[in-house]
């Protein structure tokens, strides 16, 4: 169940996580995007064409105004993904490649 805000395109869902309508699409996967490359919000939409200029501005409007715990939010997902990674262990394939000083 989805649960509404104050952003005409902006829901919450099941895990209190903000989603822009009609998407699954996390606010939070929009930001990491426009952060991780510098995209403007034309450039977004040129890589995101299923959503609007409204949907795009909505979501970045909304994580201006809950910065705080969307970054913890970010900073707890980065974490997790830390411990799955050093729990497990690596692949043949990686092996192969580091020992060839491919990576």
């Amino acid at each position: 169940m989805l649960a509404g805000t104050r952003y005409e395109h902006i829901l919450l869902n099941d895990s209190r996580a903000p989603v822009i309508a009609g998407t699954t699409m996390k606010v939070v996967e929009l930001v990491q995007a426009q952060a991780a490359h510098g995209w403007s919000a034309e450039e977004l939409r040129e890589q995101f064409p299923h959503l609007t200029f409204g949907q795009i501005y909505s979501a970045l409007a909304y994580y201006w105004d809950h910065r705080e715990v969307l970054e913890a939010d970010i900073e707890a997902r980065l974490r997790k993904v830390d411990r799955i990674r050093n729990s497990t262990p690596e692949s043949p394939l990686v092996k192969r490649l580091k020992s060839k000083g491919l990576i």
